[in-house]
């Protein structure tokens, strides 16, 4: 028999009316602006009427270090929340929004896999709703008016040597990394060196993700620094009197997105900034809101819990008040087999050996998870038919000499009925008391704060600053700043800043090359290694194999 693909299954199922999914979560109609028959955006003044309420439990997924053979966090995020519901809870995922870099470059397709997905999946995979189309805008429009201020005379005194704000297009286009535009006389504009991020990298992206309200966006966006005058001092989009007009633009995106799950869950997808270059979390807004409404709310971090658990736990926990209840952290077999030496082509067949190697990767996140930021957690095991009996026990085995339950998860074939036992450990977390604290305090210096990340989380020996990373610490102090969470921007594929170093490495160093204030945003962003905001495609992109037919209907996203 043929094993349905993806969007097969997504295209096959029977979605429910959005106007009944708000029912389901709880959404009272005043609050709900809908996008057509299956998706919504639901009004944050919901959050101000709900604000004497209750919270529910707040569980974070998360994964060990992505490898080639797949985690598959967000389906199991998926059904985890379908198993919950399955088992009689009240729960609500919080997913973040796709990015199209990444479906028309390596993954294809990011609204879960199997019969754990979120629909309707086309949509969510490309426009949706148009907020990354408002992030976009609102970020060039900052950069427009930037350079026409320097045209129109400069009366702020910027340098255009020292500007730091760059454009932005939501598409792996590694030929507008570095360009030079304005090419000089009086139309034209002043020539400058400049280049693209990916939308997900702006930092209006994570301006909205972090902002509770329109005036809270608002002044954050006021506050983000596009660059510095010739004096050194820094120059704000509220200096160009351009967060209004941003404000307007974005207003509509900072509602989060109202969706379903294939068994007609509640689902919030909003906002999606990348873990390996930005804070790699969905907006606060949509998970206050799954708080509000559910008794679980299910999120997700992105990449591995070295990178979006430890940003969503030093950053947006911290900024949101946000205190987790239980951590599942994902993995499969055969990621650890990769990580024990195993070439793809390898991973089907049984190896022991193999798997001791790699579960290192596995139990250093476990360890970080419940000693560093002192929250229960489970491990899911994310099934694959060509799993065996000896390989899951080893695994399980493991993970109970660090004092970690593992649970079977077969969301991907069975959907919530294969997530029931997940939740049920799950649910049993939730009870324990937890001694939930971040990895460094925000009292520390900016060189103490990279090294506890580093030493901490990725167990370095520590950290390295280039000498222009050493001038902007300098820089970042005397200005103020020194007071900020940090943002790490590292490659996902290794606990170090080498994307080859797999496993648990050790006697490494980081090695940070670059410091720049988000000060909208209100963190501290540090580059290391070669990681870069604008990826590019790879050799054969995704997109060669997404098409759609006469009738409108899309193939090729999985």
């Amino acid at each position: 028999m043929q094993v349905k693909t993806d969007i097969e299954i997504a295209q096959a199922c029977s979605k429910r009316k959005i106007t009944e999914i708000a029912k389901i979560a709880g959404v009272d109609e005043k609050y709900l602006e809908q996008y057509g028959s299956y998706k919504a955006k639901v009004d944050y003044a919901m959050l101000r009427d709900k604000a004497n309420e209750p919270d529910g439990k707040l569980i974070l997924v998360t994964a060990i270090t992505p490898t080639p053979a797949g985690e598959g966090k967000t389906t199991t995020s998926v059904g985890l929340t379908d198993g919950l519901r399955r088992i009689g809870k009240n729960a609500i995922v919080a997913l973040r929004e796709p990015s199209l870099g990444p479906v028309f470059g390596i993954k294809g397709g990011a609204a879960g896999g199997g019969y754990a997905q979120v629909v309707p999946m086309e949509d969510i995979n490309l426009h949706f709703t148009g907020d990354f189309h408002a992030i976009g805008a609102a970020n060039n429009l900052l950069a427009a008016m930037l350079d026409n201020h320097i045209q129109q005379g400069n009366s702020l005194g910027i340098d255009p040597k020292a500007i730091t704000w760059k454009r932005a297009v939501d598409m792996n286009d590694r030929q507008l990394r570095h360009i030079i535009d304005g090419i000089g006389g009086r139309l034209q504009g002043v020539p400058r060196e400049d280049g693209f991020d990916i939308t997900v990298a702006s930092e209006v992206m994570a301006v909205l993700c972090l902002s509770r309200d329109i005036p809270d966006l608002k002044a954050r966006l006021g506050r983000m620094i596009v660059g510095y005058t010739y004096k050194g001092e820094p120059v704000t989009a509220h200096d160009l009197k351009a967060e209004g007009a941003m404000t307007a633009l974005l207003k509509d995106a900072l509602k989060p997105n109202l969706v379903q799950t294939l068994e007609g869950t509640p689902a919030f997808v909003h906002g999606g900034p990348f873990a390996n270059i930005a804070h790699g979390c969905n907006s606060i807004t949509a998970t206050r809101m799954a708080m509000k409404l559910a008794d679980y709310a299910v999120t997700e971090a992105g990449f591995a819990a070295d990178l979006g658990a430890e940003k969503f736990l030093d950053i947006k926990c911290r900024m949101a008040d946000l205190h987790p209840s239980a951590v599942v952290v994902v993995a499969t077999v055969r990621a650890l087999k990769y990580h024990g030496g195993v070439a793809k082509a390898d991973l089907n067949q049984e190896n022991l050996e193999a798997l001791e190697k790699g579960l290192p990767n596995l139990l250093q996140h476990v360890s970080n998870i419940k000693d560093v930021f002192g929250l229960p957690c489970v491990v899911a095991i994310n099934a694959f038919p060509t799993d065996t009996a000896a390989e899951l026990a080893l695994v399980e085995k493991k993970c109970h000499e660090l004092g970690v339950n593992a649970a079977l998860s077969e969301v991907w074939a069975k959907g919530g009925e294969g997530g029931v036992a997940l939740a049920e450990e799950v649910v049993r977390l939730c009870e324990e008391p937890n001694s939930f604290r971040q990895s460094y305090e925000l009292d520390m210096s900016i060189e103490e704060k990279l090294n506890a990340i580093a030493v901490k989380i990725y167990h370095a020996d520590g950290v390295d600053l280039t000498g222009p990373a050493r001038k902007q610490l300098k820089q970042l102090t005397d200005l103020g700043f020194a007071g900020m969470p940090i943002c790490m921007a590292k490659t996902q594929y290794s606990f170090s800043d080498d994307a080859a170093l797999l496993g648990a490495p050790s006697g490494f160093r980081i090695t940070v090359r670059n410091l720049k204030v988000a000060a909208g945003a209100g963190f501290i962003v540090a580059l290391t290694g070669d990681i870069m905001t604008m990826p590019g495609l790879p050799k054969v992109p995704a997109a060669e194999r997404i098409d759609v037919d006469e009738n409108g209907v899309i193939s090729g996203l999985f």
